[in-house]
């Protein structure tokens, strides 16, 4: 079982946000900005990639919802997820991670192109 199903399930605590019959919404413990929360369905789905669409339908309005809660609606925010090992996915769980909270800088992803700068 996937540390994400352990933190839907409570055999892992959480900061939670805001909770739905289907996602979940908490804080990310390792935050990279002022507001860094990660959102799950409480379904296992592995990847984006493998995600239903019209579990994207049901999705967006809850993403929404966590942002308008935490007041980033209207200064903005990033809306993050990785798939697969190059893309930077460490959890095999359909996540996103919600950041904002001040201005965003957005460095170059691709390891070689940094050594190359």
């Amino acid at each position: 079982m996937c540390i994400f199903c352990k933190i839907i399930k409570g055999e892992i605590p959480s900061n939670r946000v805001l909770e739905s019959d289907k996602f979940l919404a908490f804080h990310d413990i390792n935050p990279v900005a002022p507001v860094h929360i990660l959102i799950i369905p409480k379904e296992h789905i592995g990847s984006f990639h493998e995600t239903p669409k019209e579990l994207m339908g049901e999705m967006t309005p809850f993403i929404q919802e966590v942002a308008e809660k935490l007041g980033l609606d209207g200064s903005g925010y990033r809306l993050i997820t990785n798939i697969g090992d190059d893309g930077g996915q460490e959890i095999s769980h359909l996540h996103f991670h919600l950041v904002g909270g001040g201005r965003l800088s957005f460095p170059p992803l691709h390891e070689d192109y940094k050594k190359s700068i």
